[in-house]
């Protein structure tokens, strides 16, 4: 039994993390902005510190001199959110990052910190391997302000891991989707309003490929990641590497929910202007997860993708929510 903290963990990939280490008999503490909802499975089992990632004194109370294990998924995530917010982006991607890193370095605690696919930017030369270079637009749109402050999260982990020997692991979600995911993304986004009988949303054409990786994918990634010492001072590339345009996304999950809805076809350069700009692929190559941590996504689209639709069926909270996720 391991003494571990989650930050974030009443988020999305954190409260399917915390699920996991709570089953295989870890003392676990979530650090969260809120307190969890008596829906999350397992909650109960967890210590929750309720406070701001942002504030050192708060999380010391969850991150302190005994834990073995830190988890770090606290964030602002969705492409709404860091349009709107770009401020508090920069503000917890970063500075919550350092106090985390700071505390863990006091604890002796190995620390995983779980980045972003969005690093890479727009670099068109997919698949993506994990030292690849970055590309990115204009500090000007507002699209890039996460992307930046992920690549500032890692540059800090890195210097920890070099500069002050801390245990420490990177590890880069690609497009990850499932349960309990906000209803703020292409796939939780299409089964929520498919199963509320509202018509579904295509950006663009639809022609953007990504690789989406179901949530217990990438939760058997992270934990392998926190406890295998060949993940010391390493990244790896978490996805799936099954590349699948938008458009198909959309239709396998209508296909799955078994309903003929109309698409409603989105213009984003109408919708949001200047501020956001799409990337056309998104590739990962995962190589080094497999050779070095023996990873790699094993779910396909359409098991997960029908995975997902029973458990929204099954849980009628989640699909009272609105688009962005609240009640």
């Amino acid at each position: 039994m391991a003494r571990v903290v989650v930050t974030g963990g009443g988020g999305f990939v954190g409260s399917h993390l915390v699920e996991r280490l709570v089953t295989e008999g870890n003392d676990v503490t979530v650090f969260d902005h809120a307190v969890p909802p008596e829906h999350l499975a397992g909650a109960a089992a967890a210590r929750y510190v309720v406070g701001d990632i942002r504030d050192r004194s708060q999380l010391s109370q969850a991150i302190t001199r005994d834990v073995d294990i830190v988890y770090h998924l606290a964030a602002v995530v969705g492409v709404d959110r860091y349009l709107d917010q770009p401020l508090d982006v920069i503000d917890i991607n970063l500075s919550g990052t350092r106090n985390v890193l700071d505390l863990a370095e006091q604890a002796g605690a190995k620390t995983v910190v779980a980045s972003t696919s969005e690093v890479f930017g727009k670099n068109p030369a997919v698949p993506w391997a994990e030292d690849d270079d970055r590309v990115l637009g204009s500090t000007a749109i507002d699209r890039w302000s996460y992307s930046s402050s992920k690549a500032l999260a890692e540059h800090l982990t890195f210097a920890f891991i070099r500069q002050r020997g801390l245990r420490a692991t990177i590890v880069r979600y690609f497009n990850v989707y499932g349960p309990r995911q906000r209803p703020a993304f292409v796939i939780s986004r299409t089964v929520h309003r498919v199963l509320r009988d509202l018509p579904p949303v295509l950006y663009d054409d639809g022609g953007q490929t990504r690789c989406f990786t179901y949530v217990d994918d990438a939760i058997t990634a992270t934990v392998t990641a926190g406890s295998s010492e060949k993940s010391d001072g390493e990244c790896f590339n978490i996805g799936s590497s099954d590349e699948t345009t938008m458009e198909e996304a959309v239709h396998l999950a209508i296909e799955l929910a078994g309903a003929e809805p109309e698409i409603v076809p989105v213009d984003t350069a109408e919708r949001l202007g200047r501020r956001y700009q799409d990337l056309q692929r998104r590739i990962p190559d995962t190589t080094k997860a497999y050779q070095v941590l023996g990873w790699r996504s094993t779910t396909g689209l359409r098991e997960g993708i029908a995975r997902t639709i029973e458990w929204a069926r099954a849980n009628p909270w989640w699909l009272a929510l609105d688009d962005s996720g609240q009640e």
